[in-house]
């Protein structure tokens, strides 16, 4: 079948409104009609699918300060966003889904913005000395696949380490003092480059990439019932502080596939409340980690037995069953 690419822009910088255009957008995903959506917000800290929102924020500065708190469907960890940030959204059905593909999109435009550009780790694009300009997280379907993430461009470094309270676990994990060390701005590689020029840049390759022309799509096109819908969800505090209560206990460790902390009750040795925050990226999978778990006795084996059969990994089972044990 012949790819029809769209391209969308979203002229909000309402966090909510954007996290709802791409809700819309994946609801409405089609064979043959990828998508490329670039989106901004304003001041904001979007936290990944299973994290806990008072661990990863200062969320008292933030909105004293005129920000605000987000939680996406996806996976991955907290991330800062401001005007001087890039956002993406690919969206395609999982039959057409090519993570590769769509990577190279991102990279194809900044290197020829004249910046070296490679993709390293898990998720992460980064420049010489392995700093980090872009962070990408996941989201599948049944009917559509997500693959979204930031691109820095001028992002104000100092609000970034105000507001994300970022775990010593995991700047361990990746060797660095603090979370701004990590990162880079692309304006310090090419002090020419704005906002609207890496659009261009984003443009031109998905349409190489894609090697067909593309349509573009306004926002006004969506279905603006289900859009005032999904961003009231988006808003809700249901929503940003999903699962944070009152536990017996609490204990975290970092894996190689991403920061657990488990919240656990227990009564009699057997499991009464469950809930676990994590920047993994399988964010349905370790969502589904409570009811697996919440009646089972805390030993190792039949935890680790719970989760295999749940689908977990043979090595993720075991660190999440030790962790749980404890």
């Amino acid at each position: 079948m012949p790819r029809a690419p769209r391209y969308i822009e979203s002229r909000s910088t309402d966090p909510y409104t954007n996290l709802a255009i791409e809700a819309c957008l994946m609801r409405s995903a089609r064979e043959g009609e990828p998508t490329l959506y670039l989106w901004q917000n304003e001041r904001t800290v979007v936290i990944g699918r299973n994290q806990c929102a008072s661990a990863e924020c200062d969320i008292e500065r933030l909105e004293r300060d005129g920000g605000h708190l987000a939680r996406r469907r996806s996976g991955g960890g907290a991330v800062y966003h401001d005007l001087g940030n890039l956002n993406f959204t690919f969206i395609t059905t999982p039959t057409e889904y090519d993570q590769a593909e769509q990577t190279d999109v991102i990279l194809n435009a900044v290197r020829s913005l004249g910046i070296a550009a490679e993709r390293t780790g898990r998720n992460d694009l980064v420049v010489d000395g392995g700093r980090k300009f872009s962070g990408h997280a996941y989201q599948h379907t049944g009917e559509a696949s997500c693959h979204h993430g930031t691109i820095m461009v001028a992002v104000d470094v100092d609000a970034l380490g105000r507001y994300l309270t970022v775990s010593p676990l995991k700047l361990q994990a990746k060797g660095v003092r603090s979370v701004r060390s990590h990162v880079v701005n692309l304006r310090e590689l090419n002090p020419r480059l704005s906002v609207d020029t890496l659009k261009g840049a984003l443009r031109e390759s998905f349409t190489n990439v894609m090697g067909q022309p593309v349509t573009r799509q306004d926002v006004s096109e969506l279905d603006q019932h289900e859009l005032a819908y999904e961003r009231e969800r988006f808003c809700s505090p249901a929503w940003l502080y999903k699962g944070e209560r009152r536990f017996g206990e609490s204990r975290q460790a970092r894996f190689d596939w991403g920061s657990v902390r488990v919240d656990v009750t227990r009564e009699g040795g057997i499991i009464r409340d469950l809930v676990v925050f994590s920047d993994g990226l399988d964010a349905e999978l370790i969502e589904g980690i409570s009811e697996l778990l919440v009646g089972s006795t805390d030993s190792v084996e039949e935890l680790e037995r719970r989760l295999r059969a749940g689908g977990f990994a043979e090595e993720a089972a075991l660190d999440v069953a030790r962790l749980v044990a404890g």
